[in-house]
């Protein structure tokens, strides 16, 4: 499964290796900043809250900030963005969040020999991993996933809430028949409420997937919605661009043009 990707490494306390920038949502500081790299040290990185009102632990994992990400985050944003600049940066953004999603997966270790003859010591990813995107927004990730693994497998899931109950409730769910085998990248753009969110992490909790083996690839995130998700999965890794009080929740409509 050919895959291109950056790399993403946790940040564990006690252990002496380099790690890229990285940030972290949690409570251990008063600062509303993301990781900066300190004393001008690209192997090193000062990890600092981009949420101190609430504890989110190391399950939630933000994409590196920089003038990029938040010129397409603002560009999402704008009521006044046309639909073209729209999809064309929530696109670019997508693939973003998906090449450092599949930085999660587990590979191993390979030689292989170059066109001269030479023994490269490289990696490559292991086999069994899937996508499962939650429609019907989660479907415009599914391109991003694709781009980056040709082969790749892509279930779905449709949840809406009940309208006399507006509690979420699942009307389809279709998955790779080994999906309890597999790691999964689980698709949604938005987390808002977290609800939808949950309850399909039951239904593939139903079909034999452990949390463990979950990676949420989201966009944007409300404190509110990424907290009841990982309260009711602490195992299950959320990665995500930003957590923010007002998430653009009309993201669906723009990217379909059903505004």
């Amino acid at each position: 499964m050919p895959c291109h990707n950056q790399q993403v490494n946790s940040i564990s306390s006690g252990q002496e290796h380099p790690m890229k920038q990285v940030r972290f949502a949690n409570s251990t500081s008063n600062n509303s900043v993301p990781g900066v790299l300190s004393n001008n040290d690209p192997s090193h990185v000062t990890v600092q809250s981009v949420n101190n009102q609430e504890n989110l632990g190391p399950q939630l994992k933000l994409l590196p900030l920089n003038d990029q990400i938040r010129e397409l985050q603002t560009i999402i944003r704008d009521k006044t963005t046309s639909r073209g600049d729209f999809v064309f940066s929530a696109d670019r953004l997508i693939r973003l969040v998906v090449e450092e999603g599949l930085n999660q997966l587990p590979y191993s270790e390979c030689t292989v020999t170059t066109p001269t003859g030479y023994k490269y010591e490289g990696v490559k990813f292991e086999r069994g991993n899937c996508g499962v995107s939650i429609m019907r927004s989660g479907e415009a990730m599914e391109q991003g996933l694709r781009d980056c693994c040709r082969s790749i497998r892509i279930g779905k899931i449709l949840i809406q809430s009940d309208e006399e109950t507006q509690k979420a409730k699942v009307y389809y769910a279709k998955f790779p028949p080994d999906v309890y085998r597999r790691k999964v990248l689980l698709m949604y753009p938005i987390l808002s409420t977290g609800n939808t969110v949950i309850e399909a992490v039951r239904v593939l909790i139903e079909h034999g997937v452990q949390p463990r083996h979950i990676i949420l690839l989201s966009l944007f995130s409300t404190p509110h919605g990424a907290k009841s998700i990982i309260q009711e999965f602490p195992e299950i890794t959320i990665l995500t661009t930003e957590v923010h009080p007002v998430a653009p929740t009309h993201f669906g409509q723009r990217y379909f043009g059903t505004d």
